[in-house]
């Protein structure tokens, strides 16, 4: 099979993460796209699920917390400076 040169635009630190990955799986870049292409092929599409990040049960909470800061900030304490606010957490511990 013929062999062509093909130019992709990577951002430099995920090309770096993924030559150190396939490096210690024993491939190169050039070796691990050409599975992952035979495997589009083979499955007709991309070989994996593609989904947005879901924000754990943690974060979902944190985010309505913020929510809710922000429609009733009349309800949260406020801090003249952030040291007042370390002053009143040393003050509590």
């Amino acid at each position: 099979m013929a062999r062509v040169s093909t130019n992709l635009s990577l951002d430099a630190d995920l090309k770096k993460a993924g030559q150190e990955l396939y490096a210690d799986l024993g491939m190169d870049l050039s070796t691990a796209f050409t599975i992952f292409l035979k495997q589009s092929l083979r499955v007709q599409g991309i070989p994996f699920a593609v989904t947005r990040d879901v924000p754990n049960r943690e974060t979902m909470e944190a985010l309505q917390e913020y929510e809710e800061m922000k429609a009733h900030p009349e309800a949260y304490k406020r801090y003249s400076s952030f040291k007042e606010l370390l002053n009143e957490v040393r003050e509590d511990a």
